[in-house]
């Protein structure tokens, strides 16, 4: 893969993010770009920003509708405002570096190596297999778990501040939501690891089972990430509700999909 950078060992790389992934659910390869194709992969998610859909919600960590059937200590009853942006994957520049990696079959065996799988299969969304996320200044992207069960994003442009990763990892697993881990997460009071990453860096992330977030950007450059949704099954296509979140409008593949393949019975 020409775009990687030369200096990244893809065995020895596997080793290790496999071994980070086992002790801490999270992984980083440092300049996991080659540094002449940064400068485009910059431009390229500059190019997107602009599609981006941006709406303030509110919303809770699973991103679900409020279910007063639920107790009241329930962590699904603590709302926070939603103000980051998202570019979905039809929206992006023909020929994108991300769109090239996401779709590249090296890369896709890559990721299945490092999360010890047989393969990976790219979401069959046309909105959210791939998306671009911003945080423009001031903005945050609050506590959540993800769609599917791990992620791999990469930053495609740095914020002057903040912008730090945080996450706690496994706090919930695919049998057990561990609603009193969650909660105790929202109040402060539980262990939270901090990252931040660099353009060019590549995460691997069991961001299904690890609640996390991005702090406050500050300054006046938005965070850029992008964001390579893959499965271990395929098939998997958002919900109607979570995608038009995201995007505000949702694709035939959405409504058709409501008895979508999943792989768990957790909340979203």
């Amino acid at each position: 893969m020409l775009l990687i950078d030369d200096e990244v060992d893809l065995a020895d790389t596997v080793s290790r993010v496999r071994r980070d992934l086992a002790r801490d659910g999270c992984s980083v390869v440092p300049d996991f770009v080659h540094p002449e194709f940064r400068e485009a992969l910059r431009a390229d998610g500059a190019a997107a920003a602009s599609s981006a859909y941006f709406d303030v919600q509110t919303v809770n960590v699973y991103n679900t509708a409020p279910d007063p059937t639920l107790p009241g200590h329930h962590p699904a009853h603590r709302t926070v405002e939603r103000g980051n942006a998202f570019v979905a994957r039809d929206d992006l520049p023909a020929g994108a570096i991300i769109e090239r990696l996401y779709t590249d079959p090296r890369f896709q065996r890559f990721v299945a190596d490092c999360f010890g799988l047989p393969q990976v299969h790219p979401l069959s969304d046309p909105l959210s297999g791939l998306v671009l996320n911003i945080v423009a200044p001031g903005r945050s992207h609050p506590w959540h778990f993800d769609t599917n069960e791990f992620t791999v994003s990469m930053l495609t442009q740095e914020p002057e501040g903040g912008g730090v990763f945080e996450y706690c990892p496994n706090i919930r697993s695919a049998h057990a939501e561990n609603v009193d881990d969650v909660r105790a997460a929202l109040d402060g009071a539980y262990p939270v690891r901090r990252l931040t990453l660099r353009p060019g860096d590549l995460q691997l992330f069991a961001g299904r089972y690890s609640l996390h977030r991005v702090t406050p950007v500050t300054g006046a450059t938005a965070r850029h990430t992008a964001i390579f949704a893959y499965s271990e099954r395929p098939g998997v296509v958002g919900t109607v509700a979570r995608t038009r979140q995201l995007f505000g409008r949702v694709a035939p593949a959405h409504r058709a999909a409501e008895a979508r393949v999943r792989v768990d019975q957790l909340m979203d």
